[in-house]
């Protein structure tokens, strides 16, 4: 599909997003040297996240199956999955985790393909003993969850 843009403000919002991704990367509580384990990849994730990510830490993604600490946790999750299976897996992926590791439920924004209805992923955090933040926009299709241990508040 070609772009009816001029392409000069093709490239200008293209760096745009480039930026808004790196910075959310950032927002993300990620740091360089930080371990994060990825839950639930597919081939539909955003690949610009995940590369952000990987910017930000010097580090590769580490998958589900790594079994040493991490320093944080990203689950890609869409309409269609289970709201138990996300509990399940929020418990799952942050068991041996320190209370202040960030963990981050990915799901494609309102509108798009795969999109959870407004409450799955509050409801699944609240059953796994979380609390879900306010959406935060990470790409033109994602947006992504913070969740929080109960009783833990923004530091």
């Amino acid at each position: 599909m070609e772009s009816s843009l001029p392409l000069s403000l093709v490239g200008c919002y293209a760096n745009t997003v480039a930026e808004t991704t790196t910075k959310r990367a950032e927002d993300f509580d990620f740091h360089q040297g930080s371990v994060v384990q990825e839950w639930l990849w597919d081939d539909d994730v955003d690949d610009s996240i995940r590369q952000q990510i990987e910017n930000v830490t010097g580090e590769e993604l580490v998958d589900e199956d790594y079994d040493a600490p991490v320093d944080g946790i990203i689950i890609w999750w869409r309409d269609g999955d289970e709201e138990d299976d996300l509990a399940d897996t929020i418990v799952d992926a942050s068991t041996a985790l320190e209370d202040d590791t960030p963990v981050w439920v990915l799901s494609p924004k309102p509108g798009r393909e795969g999109a959870p209805g407004p409450s799955t992923i509050q409801n699944a955090a609240k059953t796994a003993g979380m609390n879900a933040a306010m959406p935060l926009t990470v790409s033109q299709d994602w947006n992504a969850i913070r969740l929080r241990a109960f009783g833990k508040g923004k530091q």
